[in-house]
């Protein structure tokens, strides 16, 4: 069903830069010329100018289309196509071309396949790694709907950086993430942490969350040792997605942040146009 259109006014503090620069060209003629996908174009990312003008992108594997139909997110939802064997040299090859030192890697979820997608996502490590040794990987993960052994996978290559969003508080799991668990995605990053993997995890404000929730959520994920949080605002991609409730400002972001740090984050990155990419560079601590 169509969600009713948002009619909250944007505020300023969300205005962005449209992209521009050499940087960014080239990076946009790189994922025309390999037909990459990016979370920066598919999820409709603010900070796509921006990153893309550093030359920096973060990938999309397993195609772009998801199983998943969550209310938040711009990805396409349907049938995937097959998995494409040679996905993983071509986002290999550009993090090469593109020089890129931190890659960040992420992919729709692949339901529909037995192995969740982690076979290719452990060849696009490799990979990555054989052409670019010196690149260092964050890998945002979807949750292999449970199946630990496919996650396994991905504790075995170990990428310097594991990270599976919550997304939201516990209330409005079933409405934000239909398909997801809030426990089960709690557990995916305790079993990551118990693997040795440094873990990242991000929550969206703005979609009718309390304070007490997000401080409880930001609770539950230092519980199981998460080592980064991002908090963003949700941004209603079309009408039929889930409208805003709530623009968050700055000064709420800040606190959040303050208190984040005092809960034993190593690092919170938190504000309006944050999202779980962005300066992602700077959490190889």
């Amino acid at each position: 069903m169509e969600q009713q259109e948002q009619r909250i006014p944007k505020p300023k503090w969300l205005k962005v830069k449209l992209p521009t620069g050499e940087n960014y060209r080239k990076v946009r003629s790189l994922v025309d010329e390999h037909k990459l996908h990016t979370i920066c174009e598919s999820g409709n990312c603010p900070n796509m100018g921006e990153c893309w003008g550093e030359g920096t992108a973060t990938f999309m594997i397993l195609g772009n289309i998801c199983t998943r139909s969550c209310g938040f997110c711009a990805v396409a939802t349907g049938k995937p196509l097959e998995a494409d064997p040679f996905e993983p040299a071509r986002v290999a090859n550009s993090v090469k071309l593109m020089g890129v030192k931190h890659a960040v890697i992420t992919s729709v979820d692949r339901d529909d396949l037995a192995d969740g997608g982690s076979e290719i996502w452990v060849k696009t490590v490799e990979l990555v790694r054989a052409k670019s040794p010196g690149t260092t990987m964050e890998t945002l993960i979807p949750d292999f709907a449970g199946n630990w052994e496919n996650l396994q996978r991905i504790i075995d290559v170990s990428p310097e950086v594991v990270s599976h969003n919550l997304e939201t508080v516990r209330r409005l799991t079933k409405q934000v993430r239909i398909q997801a668990k809030y426990d089960r995605s709690l557990e995916v990053l305790f079993r990551l942490k118990k693997g040795g993997m440094r873990t990242k995890s991000g929550v969206m404000l703005g979609l009718g969350e309390t304070r007490d929730e997000v401080l409880e959520t930001m609770e539950d994920l230092r519980s199981v040792q998460v080592d980064i949080l991002t908090l963003g605002q949700y941004l209603q991609p079309t009408r039929k997605h889930l409208p805003v409730q709530e623009f968050i400002t700055p000064e709420q972001f800040k606190e959040y942040e303050e208190i984040g740090l005092k809960m034993g984050y190593r690092f919170v990155e938190s504000g309006p146009l944050v999202r779980s990419s962005y300066h992602a560079e700077k959490h190889l601590f």
